[in-house]
């Protein structure tokens, strides 16, 4: 079974900064990317950024500039920068990945989601 664990979340002021940890565990074999969403009340779900397996990133428009993702392939773990946060950045943030395991073909994962709240 995969899992995706995350960490990182909570209150912020305006301005601030927040580092997300996510760490993919059990039978894995190959990890194509790695990622962000969020969805804030009443709204979508909306990509934030993600990161392939060859370190290609991808950025919501909104982001681009203060956020940073990045990956540790040897620890399967994705982290999530954020810095000069603002205030509709308040949103759940839900890790993804798309796994290939020894015990199921190639599918996405989520993990549980972590809250981000940025007000004064």
């Amino acid at each position: 079974q995969v899992q995706l664990v995350e960490s990182g979340g909570g209150l912020v002021q305006p301005g601030g900064s927040l580092r997300l940890s996510c760490a993919a565990s059990g039978s894995i074999v190959s990890i194509n990317y790695m990622g962000w969403y969020r969805q804030a009340p009443g709204k979508e779900l909306d990509l934030v950024a993600l990161i392939t397996g060859g370190g290609t990133t991808n950025y919501a428009d909104s982001v681009k500039g203060r956020f940073t993702i990045s990956r540790d392939s040897t620890k399967n773990t994705v982290l999530l920068q954020m810095n000069s946060l603002k205030p509709e950045d308040t949103a759940v943030y839900y890790c993804n990945a798309l796994i290939r395991s020894y015990i199921a073909p190639i599918r996405n994962y989520w993990g549980q989601g972590t809250q981000v709240s940025v007000s004064s």
